[in-house]
Parts: C-alpha cells; structure tokens; sequence
C-alpha cells in the first residue's frame, strides 16, 4: 500500500487555484490539507473534488469546542471519506474520548490526530493564561493524554518529535509542519529541519506548503523531496 510521506498544505482561499495545483502533483507521491480558511471558503464540495482526482484529505480544522459537538463534528468528517482529521488536546480528557467514539463508530474512520500546542504559543503565552509549565513539559502532557485517549497521533514540531517518539511508543502517529527541503527558503517559521532529518526524529508525516505550492514546478519540487527522503518515485 502507498503511504506518501509528504502532506502537501493548501494555504489558499479559493478552490480554483487549488484544483490547478492539484492537476500538477501526483497523488500517489502525496496526500492534502485542508484548513480552515479554504474549507471556509470553500467548503465539503471542495474536498469531494480533490478526493475525486485520488488524493487523501488531511482535514486540518483542530475542533475544540463542548465534547459532543466536537464528536458530531468528527463524526461528519468521517463520513466525508477523509483520510485525517484533528482536534485540540487541550480539549481535556472527555472531549478527546467523545472524538475517539465518534469515529469508531461510523463505516469510514479516519486517522484522529491531535494537535498540543501550537508553534506560535509562547511561554509568555501559556503564564498569560495561568499555565507555569513549560512549553515542552505540556506538548509532552498533551501527547500522553492524547494517547491514553485512544487517538492515533498528534501534531507536533520536528523538534519534539524524538522525545514524543520515545514517550508515546512506535506506533504513535507523528505529523510535523514547519518543513524545509535544502536549499528553500524559511519563510515566516523560525523552527524548521529538512526532511530527512524529521523523518530520523521520529516523524511519519511532513507537513510541508510553499516550498510545493509556490515552486515553479511543483511536481519537480515533490518529486525533488520524496527523492531526499529515500521515497519511491
């Protein structure tokens, strides 16, 4: 079975650019995010459209919100036929559980991820809201619980990786943005590693957007990664 390494993220807010970019890349070589501005914008018809031409769906919205309207939610991106979809860790024990019901119960069950702490979270970020651990110490927490609640993985940095990797045991599913081929450019992210070194953190899934996306040929660039990374053209 294929399992592509790369997941490619739509940072786009319209469905037209997006399908051209899609009509470029190759589905076997990678999988797509959706987040919440395109799906704002443009909504289930969208993904229906890029799962039609082969691609799986990682369907990033991080729901966090009361337990059952967090399953509901889960449960309607289940029956969507994606490949992933996510919630917030700091959701609490029950709301992770509810998730995880959710999705066992229907015919389609998508990998449950969730995410710990966002990249842009600050230590004064956590004091401000009454939080005195560390940054690492909660990525590590949330991690823990998200496994002990049953879910398939979380998302974190690159960075963590190697110590969520030994906590959280094999099987833990590791999803990793902040990605950088050699030679691109960093962007807007401060905390990046190439993929191949990710990948020997511990990841299972890199997270990677406009090194493809604005590549002037992004079939070239993705087939350039899966290339470094020792991936089957």
């Amino acid at each position: 079975m294929i399992d592509p390494k790369i997941i490619v993220a739509l940072d786009y807010s319209a469905s037209a650019p997006v399908l051209a970019l899609a009509d470029r890349l190759e589905p076997s070589m990678c999988r797509l995010k959706v987040g919440k501005e395109l799906f704002t914008a443009s909504g289930p018809d969208l993904v229906e459209k890029l799962m039609r031409r082969g691609f799986e769906i990682f369907l990033d919205l991080k729901y966090h919100d009361i337990p059952n309207t967090v399953a509901q939610a889960c449960k309607v991106a289940a029956s969507m036929g994606v490949w992933m979809v996510n919630v917030h860790a700091m959701g609490g024990r029950k709301m992770l559980a509810e998730a995880r019901d959710a999705i066992d119960t229907g015919l389609h069950k998508p990998k449950l991820i969730a995410v710990t702490l966002l990249t842009s979270i600050t230590q004064q970020d956590l004091t401000d809201i009454g939080i005195t651990s560390t940054s690492d110490e909660m990525v590590m927490r949330l991690a823990i619980l998200s496994r002990d609640c049953g879910l398939d993985g979380v998302v974190c940095s690159a960075q963590e990786a190697k110590l969520v990797r030994r906590k959280c045991g094999s099987d833990f599913c590791l999803v990793t943005p902040g990605i950088r081929p050699a030679l691109t450019s960093h962007d807007d992210q401060s905390r990046v590693m190439p993929p191949l070194a990710a990948l020997q953190a511990g990841s299972n899934y890199l997270v990677i957007g406009r090194p493809i996306t604005r590549a002037m040929d992004p079939l070239q660039m993705l087939l350039d990664i899966n290339q470094e990374i020792g991936e089957p053209r």
